[in-house]
C-alpha cells in the first residue's frame, strides 16, 4: 500500500505560567481503513489504521495510547499536559504500514 500524507495538525499554546496545565490538540488525516469494508469489486480493502499515538515533552514521555479499528478517519486527540518548562512536545503517529508522522510543538514558560 501507498504511503499516505496523513498531514498531522497541532495546536499547542505559545506560552504558559510554570506548572500551568495546558490543552493540547492533535489531527492526522488518515482514512483508517478497519479491513471489513469492500471495494466495489467485493474484495476486502486491507486495514490500513493508525494504530499507536505518543506525545513526548522534552523527551518524556507525556501520553501514549494504542488505537483501535473502530476510531474514525481523521483522528482527533485532545488531552491536557502540565509544563514545568520551556520545552518542545513531540507528537508521533504510528501506522499499520509502519510509517511514522511527526508533529513538534514549542511551548515558553516564564
Amino acid at each position: 500500500m501507498d504511503t499516505i500524507d496523513a498531514r498531522p495538525r497541532v495546536r499547542v499554546p505559545r506560552t504558559a505560567s510554570p506548572g500551568e496545565v495546558v490543552q493540547i490538540r492533535t489531527l492526522a488525516n488518515h482514512p483508517m481503513e478497519n479491513g471489513e469494508r469492500l471495494d466495489a469489486d467485493g474484495n476486502r480493502v486491507p486495514r490500513h489504521i493508525i494504530h499507536r499515538f505518543v506525545c513526548t515533552f522534552n523527551d518524556e514521555t507525556v501520553i501514549e495510547m494504542d488505537i483501535e479499528p473502530s476510531l474514525a478517519a481523521n483522528p482527533f486527540i485532545e488531552f491536557e499536559a502540565e509544563v514545568p518548562e520551556s520545552g518542545t512536545f513531540h507528537f508521533a503517529w504510528h501506522d499499520d504500514n509502519g510509517d511514522v508522522y511527526e508533529a513538534t510543538a514549542d511551548i515558553e514558560v516564564a
